[in-house]
């Protein structure tokens, strides 16, 4: 491990959902091929892959973590990714820089769910992928079980994948214990053995038989993309195993199919043949820059350099690190990538950081202080010329706080810290609003903002305060009205003078506000107008319910003035005093921000959303089959964004974790004449 590059690289990436025993799989890989000597666990908080401190005291992935190894000659690039639904967008891109993912799922068929969202992803973007059952020992009790119930998986699993599985092997169980697999491609058995490889047995005649036909069907499923070995299966020829992994590897490759291995990660059971067929049937880099047309071009250039970022780090001890997959060239100190001299390179393994002095095509390595460039962005030499390489869709927001910072002192540093933070997390953003004066930070959950400020915390010893943010109500007038408002005021010397009439009258929903004049003979002289109109406007920022007023048009219909007296700032005044008196006379009713909601889950859950969309003062406009996604609804309806806050909250606990949403704003609408008195008192309160 002394920067030395071995002759292939594989990119992989470890997706799952939550508790599906990712990182426990990592720590075996690494145990296995000797990268690490002890095994840690992550009830331990000692695993490779949870290494950020947030992790460990949460017992779950927070971000994408990168671990190196080798294995007969090949260089694995493990990226450890979070299972939390919170944290996919680290997923998504870090997906898009490997060359296949291993999808880990528990022997559960009813949370096969939780994979609909990330295989729909893989499937879009033309992943190569396998699935590893993982925990297989706790798949059932009896001496068949374990079979009946890898069969059931299997049935639940192709509901939620647009690519055919492919089993690879069938479970060995002795009484209730899963003690073996056959492996359908060679045809022999194995038993496991702790800490070993698995050992080569005899299958019994009932064995074998079952091997027959589970076998048949994988090469039935294989032959759907290979007419060749569909001939020899027609012709009943039983193709040799070369011919076999060759059709795997390459269907593998084109995400034709998705192999699919079980094991129980923790007691290293299933790793070693899982391992195997990684090195038999693996994509190689090669094959995954086929796959990217924005290469095409540069690969014709001999000195092409490009990489990609895949995530960003701020460390404690050495600033920004930046994740990369180095598509085409090489990289070596100095090497100068978007106009920017690169700092150190690095290996990675969890929260250790390895010097190199190089790195080749296909690798995944750190970078270090290259300021100004964000998770996503192409890398390439000042020589060439390319497009973009795709990145990662950006996920909604769904779900903010109020921040702010609990010593005043810490004001002034509070917008470097949160760019820092987002540059990190590319899932989080902020924003400031003028009306509220509230700093308000989104992300995709509650744990997601709790990580991110229990990083601010012990990262840049910021520590925050939260509340729900304020929602953005405007007030407006459901009648017209005339109103008098005269400002005289005498202090010594010249004083102060204006008189204004001015028409109030409402406006269509969505107009906004309209100021015109329609003064005649000058008894109000144009100099004086634009003072009207701003007392106008400051008024309106905080009508008779307290909140900013729109929808509404005023005019200056007459008035009177002072030769000496009179002023622009005596005329804004006058404005105000006419403003305060007339509005209230005009019937102001609250209004309420309404969001145009698109909700997708599950089709079993459907009634239950329709339940709580009602329940939250929802108008439900309809349902249908969701495009593209096998049996998902698509809900649309208008809800108020008070109701809004914890949505995503509930949606998740009502659909194990998968339900989402989009929204965009629609319009204001009149609160509810109940609810208006609450609005007021509660905003009055604060």
């Amino acid at each position: 491990m002394n920067g030395k590059q071995t002759l292939s690289t594989r990119n992989i990436a470890l997706v799952g959902a939550y508790l599906s025993g990712k990182t426990t799989l990592l720590e075996s890989f690494l145990f296995v091929t000797g990268a690490v000597s002890r095994k840690g666990k992550v009830t331990d908080k000692n695993t490779v892959g949870d290494s950020a401190v947030e992790a460990r005291d949460r017992s779950m992935s927070v971000e994408v973590n990168c671990a190196s190894t080798e294995y007969e000659g090949i260089r694995f690039n493990f990226l450890d990714c979070p299972g939390s639904v919170e944290f996919l967008q680290e997923t998504y891109h870090a997906l898009m820089g490997v060359d296949m993912a291993i999808v880990v799922c528990e022997p559960n068929s009813d949370r096969v769910n939780t994979l609909a969202p990330l295989l729909k992803f893989l499937d879009d973007w033309e992943i190569p992928h396998v699935i590893f059952v993982n925990k297989m020992d706790r798949a059932g009790s009896g001496e068949v079980a374990h079979a009946q119930a890898f069969r059931t998986l299997m049935q639940s699993l192709r509901t939620v994948s647009n690519r055919p599985l492919v089993a690879q092997q069938y479970p060995i169980s002795t009484g209730s214990d899963l003690t073996g697999f056959i492996d359908l491609v060679t045809e022999q058995g194995y038993q496991y053995r702790p800490n070993s490889a698995p050992q080569a047995i005899a299958l019994s005649d009932e064995l074998a038989s079952q091997e027959k036909v589970e076998r048949e069907e994988m090469l039935e499923a294989i032959a759907n993309f290979d007419d060749h070995l569909l001939e020899e299966l027609l012709e009943e020829i039983n193709p040799p195993q070369e011919e076999v992994i060759e059709d795997i590897q390459k269907e593998l490759s084109a995400d034709q199919i998705v192999p699919v291995f079980f094991g129980v990660a923790d007691q290293d059971y299933g790793v070693r043949p899982l391992l195997k067929a990684l090195l038999n049937e693996a994509p190689q880099p090669e094959a995954t820059i086929a796959h990217r047309p924005q290469l095409a071009n540069a690969n014709q250039s001999a000195d092409a350099t490009v990489a990609q970022v895949l995530k960003t780090y701020y460390t404690l001890q050495g600033g920004k690190l930046s994740l990369i997959r180095l598509w085409l060239g090489k990289l070596t100190d100095g090497t100068v990538l978007n106009g920017m001299r690169i700092g150190s390179l690095y290996r990675l393994t969890g929260g250790q950081q390895q010097p190199i002095s190089e790195a080749e095509a296909g690798d995944i390595v750190a970078i270090a202080r290259m300021e100004g460039v964000k998770t996503g962005d192409t890398l390439t030499n000042a020589q060439t010329s390319i497009e973009t390489l795709a990145i990662a869709p950006s996920l909604e927001s769904v779900f903010a706080w109020a921040i702010a910072p609990e010593k005043r002192n810490d004001e002034v540093k509070l917008s470097s810290v949160l760019n820092k933070l987002c540059e990190e997390d590319p899932a989080l953003r902020w924003e400031q609003h003028n009306e509220t004066h509230e700093v308000v930070l989104w992300g995709q959950g509650e744990i997601h903002l709790q990580v991110a400020l229990d990083r601010m915390r012990r990262k840049y010893n910021l520590p925050m305060t939260k509340n729900i943010p304020q929602v953005l109500y405007k007030e407006t007038i459901r009648k017209a009205t005339n109103s008098h408002g005269r400002y005289k005021h005498q202090s010594g010397g010249h004083g102060q003078f204006g008189d204004v009439y001015l028409n109030i009258q409402p406006l269509t929903r969505g107009e906004g506000f309209k100021f015109t004049e329609t003064i005649v003979g000058g008894v109000v002289p144009k100099q004086y107008i634009p003072g009207v109109e701003t007392g106008v406007r400051e008024y309106l920022t905080k009508g008779a319910l307290g909140f900013p007023v729109v929808d509404i048009v005023v005019t200056l219909t007459n008035g009177s003035y002072h030769s000496v007296d009179s002023s622009e700032q005596a005329f804004k005044q006058a404005a105000r005093l006419a403003m305060q008196e007339g509005i209230p006379q005009c019937e102001p009713v609250l209004l309420e921000p309404i969001n145009l909601v698109e909700i997708s889950i599950p089709n079993e859950y459907t009634s239950s959303i329709l339940r709580l969309v009602s329940g939250r003062r929802g108008q439900i406009l309809g349902y249908e089959a969701k495009d593209g996604w096998q049996r998902w609804d698509n809900v649309s309806a208008y809800i108020p964004e008070v109701e809004m806050q914890s949505l995503i909250l509930e949606l998740r606990s009502l659909t194990m974790g998968v339900g989402f949403f989009s929204k965009t704003f629609d319009r204001l609408q009149e609160v509810p004449e109940k609810l208006t008195n609450q609005v007021i008192s509660s905003v009055r309160e604060t």
